[in-house]
């Protein structure tokens, strides 16, 4: 979903709160009409979208469509694993640059079981969750915009066991110093991210960042 020039955040903002709205009343509407009316919000929202990016309005459609129930943010789990003074990352597939090892979090399992079964599977490393470093809204970070709310949970953690792996997702995984840095992946991380992870890397008693 690539943001359009000239087109604002307030304006991408205003299309995810009328999906939201939309998708939260189609839980909860009985009456037919009411029904009827939150589709065609949702319509709405869509075709506004679609005119703040490239992405199609029927794409973006069949997105709003699949997400149901109560409009809540998406979780994201992402490792933050250290090697002397290099930090590990990993290759994503998809677009050839490099991210904290992570992905969405899986129902069922807590945010610690979470975050280490990601690190296994992108970069072959068996890890134990330490510390929260930082619980983070995507939209107050400058990543590229997605159609919904996800919120980011950046956990420290030690490696146990294991050896550099790649994955159907990776193909790609290494131990950077902070300032040798390869592409990064910016819809998974950002520099600031990184740099912060290096922060609380020289701080251990800092609690744990939010927002």
């Amino acid at each position: 979903m690539a943001e359009k020039q000239g087109l604002t955040p307030q304006w991408i903002e205003w299309c995810r709160r009328l999906q939201a709205i939309a998708q939260t009343g189609l839980t909860f509407a009985e009456d037919p009409f009411d029904v009827d009316r939150y589709q065609q919000l949702q319509i709405l929202a869509a075709e506004m979208s679609a005119a703040a990016c490239d992405t199609p309005v029927a794409e973006l459609l069949t997105h709003f469509q699949q997400e149901q129930g109560y409009a809540t943010p998406k979780v994201i789990v992402r490792g933050v694993v250290f090697q002397d003074d290099k930090i590990l990352l990993v290759r994503e597939r998809r677009d050839g640059c490099w991210t904290l090892p992570g992905g969405y979090a899986e129902v069922w399992h807590s945010p610690s079981e979470n975050v280490i079964k990601e690190i296994r599977e992108e970069s072959g490393y068996l890890t134990k969750a330490v510390k929260l470093l930082a619980a983070y809204d995507r939209s107050h970070h400058p990543h590229p915009p997605v159609p919904q709310a996800e919120y980011t949970l950046y956990f420290l953690c030690e490696i146990i066991g294991g050896a550099a792996t790649t994955s159907l997702e990776t193909d790609g995984v290494g131990f950077f110093h902070e300032n040798e840095l390869p592409p990064l992946s910016l819809p998974r991380t950002l520099p600031a991210q990184i740099a912060r992870m290096f922060e609380h890397k020289r701080h251990p008693e800092w609690p744990p960042d939010y927002d």
